[in-house]
Order: structure tokens, then C-alpha cells, then sequence
């Protein structure tokens, strides 16, 4: 078995989840008291939040490169970065590591094509709804068209991640707006919405609407046990 290289903390709360799912993974394709193994640095995120939005992506990168170098010297085989926003310095991370990276935009595009979805919501934060780095290698690398809610719905979207899901909050009404919200994204032709922040697996499952749903985090989650186990 391979060992999996995590980079979190982007929240923590969302790496908890792909901890969890990597290790049922294993046990579901290893069975018995078989479980990953995982090599994991997980960063403060508070001083990468500050960055994200005064937009001093270079010194994110120099972060997330330090920290996914020590993951790469812990012994991972491959590496994941357990945040959706933070790809937008993958190449960065990429150019410093010796072994490979599993992009999370990469293994959720496959997995809607191998479902023949075409057209698709995008929800995440603001910098992955509204930036090219991730819904562009969507459409450029994969042929997928990605709609994203308007303006307003979007700011929603955004404040909810970062004033209550990454504080493990989870309130009715927030997701009373994400669901009318995937609704309109539905009523605009998206055959299934990405949920493309690794926290709103928290508020919005599929049993909640009935819009298609494609969870990042399992799916990036899955992926990796596939690598681990092959």
C-alpha cells in the first residue's frame, strides 16, 4: 500500500472528513483492521486566510510548498491538497515536489464524465467561483461547461464558508440559501452542482435536494484510496 500524503488544516474541520473517508475507503477495499496510510501536515489556517483575501497569493504558495515538502519527506507517495481554493497555487507545489500531485479539479471532472455530465454548477469560495485556475481547467482540460450563481448568491456563498463552516457551524438558514441557490443553478441548465469547497459537504447532502450533487472531498477522497491500494 502506498502512503497518502495530505496537506490540510484549510479548515481542519473539512480534513477531518477526508481522513475519515480515506480510512473507510481502505477498510471497504482492504477489509479487517487494514487502514491508510497517511503522511499529514496540517497549517494553521488563520494567516493563509488573511493572504487568500489582501490577494498575496505567492505568500500563500510559500506556505503550502514548505509545509508539502515536510509531507513529501515524511514518506508520501503522492500528495493531496485537502482544499479546493488552495489549487490555485498547486503549480507552485507541483514545481517543488519530486512526487506527484492529485489534483482535486482533475479526479471531480472525471468523475462527471464518467457520469456523462456536461454542464455543471460550481459553488466554492468566491476566489474558486470567480478565478480562472479552477472552473478554466474545468472547461479547458476536461470540455465541461460550469455555470456559477450570480453576484449576490455568490457573496452568500462565500461569507458562508468563512464565517460559519470553517468554524464548524452549520445554520438553517445558510442552508436554506444553498439549496435555493443549487436550485437556480439547476434552472439554468447545470445537470449537477460541485460542491467545490471542501466544508459544504457539512451543510449540504444529497438527500437535501434533488439537483445531483458532487461532494470534492469524497470524491478527491476516493481517489486517492484508488492510488493507495492499486
Amino acid at each position: 500500500m502506498k502512503t497518502i500524503g495530505l496537506l490540510g488544516g484549510m479548515s481542519w474541520e473539512s480534513t477531518v472528513g477526508y481522513y475519515r473517508a480515506i480510512n473507510e475507503g481502505v477498510k471497504a477495499q482492504l477489509s479487517g483492521l487494514h487502514s491508510a496510510k497517511i503522511a499529514m501536515v496540517s497549517v494553521d489556517f488563520e494567516p493563509i486566510e488573511k493572504l487568500q483575501h489582501a490577494g498575496d497569493w505567492d505568500g500563500t504558495a510559500r506556505i503550502l510548498v514548505d509545509a508539502a515538502k515536510n509531507v513529501q519527506s515524511a514518506g508520501a507517495d503522492f500528495l493531496l491538497i485537502c482544499t479546493n481554493t488552495m489549487h490555485k497555487v498547486a503549480p507552485q507545489i507541483e514545481e517543488a515536489l519530486e512526487i506527484p500531485l492529485l489534483h482535486i479539479a482533475d479526479a471531480t471532472a472525471e468523475e462527471l464524465l464518467a457520469k456523462g455530465i456536461r454542464k455543471v454548477g460550481l459553488l466554492g469560495t468566491g476566489f474558486t467561483m470567480e478565478q480562472d485556475f479552477y472552473k478554466g481547467r474545468l472547461s479547458e482540460k476536461f470540455g465541461l461547461e460550469v455555470v456559477v450563481p450570480n453576484q449576490a448568491d455568490r457573496d452568500i456563498v462565500h461569507r458562508v464558508i468563512y464565517e460559519e463552516l470553517c468554524l464548524g457551524k452549520t445554520e438553517a438558514d445558510s442552508k436554506a440559501e444553498y439549496l435555493r441557490i443549487i436550485d437556480t443553478l439547476a434552472e439554468q441548465g447545470a445537470e449537477a452542482v460541485i460542491l467545490g469547497c471542501t466544508e459544504i459537504g457539512m451543510l449540504v447532502q444529497q438527500q437535501d435536494t434533488q439537483v445531483p450533487l458532487v461532494d470534492t472531498t469524497m470524491i478527491h477522497a476516493q481517489k486517492a484510496v484508488e492510488h493507495a491500494v492499486k
